[in-house]
């Protein structure tokens, strides 16, 4: 059931299920899974992105890439984590706003065994989860806020595809999701194609700061410049 069908105003109060939004051109989604979070970051801002959340699978290498489906939920509930994941399609990022609590799992191994099978590119939660030694294992990314053997209940109320702030990222269905072991950015579906070159120009910037400093020909004038325009003598 979606509200293909139904009219806002007759779904029951804190409940919505809206169609999953198909995100950036596949290229461009591929390509971005080899771009360091730092540097999509660096290209949007510096002021953007989950704060607080931590990697739960094993390998720090491991990168997160996908398309987002939102879903709001109320703390410690995951009845509409389990619509949502009737929903996706493979390559999809479920992003999770679970209110930050960390009193009850949002998710545990039994649905890391859906996530699988439905082959998502990965979660990202502003809650808990639980059977973490399973998350550990390959093949599945996840970042949450922390973990807990407190299940949850399953009663609502939630919303899938529904604009939602997780962790301290705005996101709306359908953006990009990047995930890797500095931390997670969502990149506005619409901007996704300018961004990736702003970030591939912005890391051949770094390339040649790199090589200056590895050589110790790094230019002075880089800060000096700027302190002097703040009035200090150097």
């Amino acid at each position: 059931m979606t509200d293909k069908h139904i009219h806002a105003s007759d779904w029951p109060a804190g409940y919505r299920i809206h169609p999953r939004q198909p995100g950036p051109a596949r290229d461009v989604v591929a390509a971005f899974a080899d771009i360091p979070v730092a540097a999509i970051g660096d290209s949007m801002s510096r002021h953007v992105g989950t704060l607080g959340l931590n990697p739960y699978h094993a390998r720090l290498d491991t990168v997160l890439c996908g398309p987002a489906v939102t879903v709001r939920v109320r703390p410690g509930d995951n009845l509409m984590i389990h619509k949502a994941l009737m929903m996706v399609e493979p390559g999809d990022v479920l992003v999770i706003d679970g209110g930050g609590d960390v009193t009850q799992a949002l998710v545990g191994g039994l649905m890391r065994t859906t996530c699988i099978a439905k082959r998502l590119a990965g979660l990202v939660i502003d809650g808990a989860i639980r059977d973490r030694c399973e998350w550990a294992e390959d093949g599945m990314p996840i970042f949450a806020r922390g973990h807990t053997h407190r299940g949850p209940t399953k009663d609502g109320p939630g919303e899938i595809n529904v604009p939602i702030a997780c962790a301290g990222m705005a996101v709306m269905p359908g953006d990009l999701i990047v995930g890797d072991a500095d931390g997670v950015i969502a990149v506005p579906a619409s901007d996704a194609a300018h961004i990736l070159e702003r970030a591939r120009a912005h890391l051949q910037k770094e390339a040649k700061i790199r090589a200056a400093n590895a050589a110790g020909s790094a230019d002075p004038e880089r800060f000096d410049a700027v302190l002097r325009a703040k009035g200090l003598p150097v």
